[in-house]
């Protein structure tokens, strides 16, 4: 698995995207970066209050909510693709007769849970699908 970087946040759109100028992106970047206000103004070199007000101009707020999106998808990305090690690991202290008992039945419990929520998914998935046809045919003029 090839390391990737520890806070790897980035906005997708290229600059001028946004409609922010240069200065509005670097706070949003900022704002991503630092896990308070304080500490992004303080990166930026501004005060907090100037922080603050951008953060109320509606266009800012909402470039701004849309990176976060966008970063927290990122991350959900990385868990996906490590889930595959993850259940790996689990199947391995699950059927390891050395490990301690309490970690093999944790394991399973885990994994016993994970199966019922996916089945949960699958019949919910199904019910969802089956009401879309219902609503589709029962549409006028279709």
């Amino acid at each position: 698995m090839n390391p990737e970087p520890e806070n790897p946040t980035v906005l997708n759109e290229e600059p001028g995207d946004s409609g922010l100028d240069a200065r509005q992106e670097r706070m949003i970047l900022a704002l991503l970066e630092h896990p308070t206000h304080d500490k992004a103004a303080a990166a930026l070199g501004i005060s907090t209050v100037t922080l603050w007000r951008a953060t109320k101009k509606p266009e800012f707020a909402e470039a701004y909510r849309k990176a976060r999106r966008d970063a927290f998808s990122q991350s959900v990305a990385r868990l996906q693709h490590a889930s595959n090690a993850a259940v790996g690991t689990l199947l391995r202290v699950m059927t390891d007769r050395e490990a301690p008992a309490a970690s093999r039945v944790r394991a399973a419990d885990v994994v016993l849970q994970a199966a019922f929520r996916g089945m949960e998914m699958e019949d919910i998935e199904a019910r969802v699908a089956e009401l879309e046809r219902a609503a589709a045919a029962s549409k006028p003029g279709q």
